[in-house]
């Protein structure tokens, strides 16, 4: 694969966004994530399964055209990996839930997203070309494996380190690349002049296009409020099924389709892209507003979008411990005295909502038993 100058800033500037965004994470978060099957399980399910089956549901009832309808079970088989990332830092859902789910996803795309392209391409055109070899598998292959050293060289770093100045930076690196693929991509995707007439074509178009990704959102959200995820999982877990590698739908539109074909497999991931967009934003404001997030609902939007209560939750996790150590160690007396001062309350909060300790655990007990009797 000849690596051009575009491919090569695509994927510097990916690994940045996929560095920043894993970085940010803290170790301890990404490991109790990494026990947190039923959340994971969700996510998978919603990516592997709800999504592409949508896409067929919606290719067979609206009878897509073949062109537009090989894409778009392109586009709703292909996880998003690091875009899902940025939203989820953005707008301060469980980005460490999201980064882990990102590094799964990637791995099982490899063998996933073939076979759900072989299946279903076949059961909607009975079996018309060969999609799975059109695909471009060099650089499907070097974004996996970009998105993969990205995301283990920034949780190597965030172990190594240790410092919460340090995640917030890489936070802030994570977002700025974020922004900058994000221009990047549109410049692309609009520099062949493929896409001209893609405000003139017929309802099932901009209907097939856009279905998949709402009614994803919408049923991923279902799935994680009955299976009882807590709330910014939730927003995770629905951001992870819906944002979508367009990018490997443009790569097979290029390759497979000419001419008035390949305008018209063209315009589904441009679009896709435009309405992942819009509906995943209106949904992280519609989160946030609702208490849902990490970040207070009652904080200004820009505050929201710069700051990563991600890294601020875990600074205050680790006073907590601190007091927590400084206590067990005191008298009755002296006990009580210190854990008024540091808000015994507040790290009983936290210490149970991200490490979800027993309730026949000592330390806390004695902190909570101390703080009722004040």
């Amino acid at each position: 694969m000849a690596l051009d100058a575009v491919t090569v800033f695509g994927n510097v500037v990916l690994f940045f966004l996929v560095f920043g965004m894993s970085a940010t994470v803290d170790i301890n978060c990404m490991l109790e994530q990494m026990r947190n099957q039923k959340a994971i399980l969700t996510g998978v399910f919603c990516q592997f399964v709800v999504l592409p089956l949508l896409g067929f549901l919606v290719v067979s009832i609206l009878e897509l055209d073949y062109a537009m309808g090989i894409t778009l079970l392109v586009v709703t088989s292909s996880p998003g990996g690091s875009y899902s990332n940025w939203w989820c830092s953005m707008f301060n859902a469980d980005l460490a839930l999201s980064v882990t789910m990102t590094a799964i996803s990637t791995i099982l795309s490899i063998l996933i997203l073939p076979v759900n392209l072989l299946m279903y391409t076949r059961w909607a055109y009975n079996g018309q070309d060969d999609v799975v070899g059109s695909l471009d598998w060099d650089a499907l292959f070097m974004a996996l494996f970009v998105v993969i050293s990205a995301i283990c060289l920034g949780i190597l770093l965030s172990y190594t380190i240790k410092s919460h100045e340090f995640n917030k930076r890489a936070n802030q690196v994570g977002n700025v690349a974020g922004l900058i693929l994000i221009v990047f991509s549109a410049t692309v995707s609009n520099a062949g002049g493929g896409d001209d007439n893609i405000w003139s074509r017929p309802w099932q178009f901009y209907v097939g296009v856009s279905a998949p990704c709402l009614l994803g959102l919408l049923v991923a959200n279902a799935l994680g409020t009955l299976c009882d995820l807590n709330p910014p999982e939730r927003v995770a877990v629905s951001i992870e099924c819906c944002y979508q590698n367009v990018g490997i739908a443009t790569s097979l539109a290029l390759t497979m389709f000419e001419g008035d074909q390949m305008k018209e497999a063209m315009g589904v991931p441009f679009l896709y892209g435009i309405v992942e967009g819009l509906f995943i934003g209106t949904y992280c404001v519609w989160a946030w507003k609702n208490g849902w997030t990490k970040a207070p609902a009652d904080a200004p939007l820009w505050k929201v979008l710069v700051t990563s209560y991600e890294v601020i939750d875990a600074e205050r996790f680790d006073s907590s411990v601190e007091v927590s150590t400084s206590c067990s160690i005191r008298t009755p007396d002296v006990l009580a005295a210190v854990c008024e001062e540091a808000n015994a309350n507040d790290f009983n909060n936290s210490f149970n909502t991200y490490y979800k300790v027993e309730d026949g655990s000592q330390s806390s007990k004695g902190s909570s038993k101390k703080s009722t009797n004040r």
